[in-house]
Parts: structure tokens; sequence; C-alpha cells
């Protein structure tokens, strides 16, 4: 009699979609980047969501790739209060808010107020790459929570 896992294994158990979620997180940011998004940004945004989402594998993935850019401890360690830090710069503010907005949904889609601050800093280009990446990095923290990667 064979032991089934409590969790899957996506890597091993669907080895397809996983690789093509994988391409496309690393399609999207290269596409983001062509579009003038900065990586350190993008690290921001997607640390940021994984804060939001509880997942300690991708918190501590982006933490790693955000120290790895150039990112001090101090702004890492501030991004959770960062509308009450000096640390971020008005861009990265609204950056971050819409990555919250896109992350936690309230009242179930994000606020108007919150692509129209965005637009002040970033092009309707710009804009659509940052709701891919933030939704790409909220689509891996629920596999990793859901799989249990993130313990």
């Amino acid at each position: 009699m064979t032991t089934v896992p409590t969790r899957p294994d996506l890597t091993r158990d669907t080895p397809e979609p996983f690789t093509a979620l994988n391409q496309l997180a690393h399609d999207t940011h290269a596409a983001a980047r062509n579009a003038g998004l900065a990586a350190e940004l993008l690290e921001l945004i997607q640390l940021r969501a994984s804060q939001l989402n509880g997942c300690g594998f991708c918190t501590a993935l982006h933490t790693r790739s955000a120290r790895e850019l150039g990112q001090s401890s101090e702004r890492i360690e501030a991004l959770p209060d960062w509308r009450d830090s000096a640390a971020f710069t008005g861009e990265e503010q609204a950056a971050l808010q819409l990555a919250e907005a896109v992350t936690v949904l309230p009242s179930g889609q994000v606020p108007d107020e919150d692509f129209r601050v965005a637009a002040e800093h970033f092009d309707s280009a710009q804009l659509a790459h940052l709701v891919w990446a933030v939704s790409i990095v909220n689509a891996f923290n629920r596999l990793a929570i859901a799989t249990a990667a993130d313990r």
C-alpha cells in the first residue's frame, strides 16, 4: 500500500504548469523592465505582496532578491509601514499602494483612486506590468501556502 502525501509537490507532480508559471514570471519581469520599471521596484512590490499573503517562502525569497539588488535592511524592514516611512519615493509608494490593493482586493476590486495615484508616476503599459507582476507573485504565494512550501 502506498501512502499518498497530504499535499502535492507541484514541481514533481505537475511540472508543466509549474514550469509555465515560472516562464510567465520571467517573461513578465523582462517585459516590465523593458517598459521602464526598475528591478528594485518590482522586488519591493513582490516582497510586499508576499508579506501581506503571509507566504514565508516567498517573503524570504524576495527579501534575498531585494538585498541582492541593493535594497538596504532599513528599507526592507520599513516595508510593512511604507505609508509612514520617508524611506520610499512617491513612485514607490504609488506602486506599493497599487500592489496592496491588487493583493488584498478591498471591496472586491482595486479602487480607482489607487490607479489614479499610480498613473501620476507610471504610464498605462507600466501600470499593466505592475498588475501582472503582483498577480503572478500572488499566484506563487497561494501555491506555496496551499502546498505548505512556505513552512
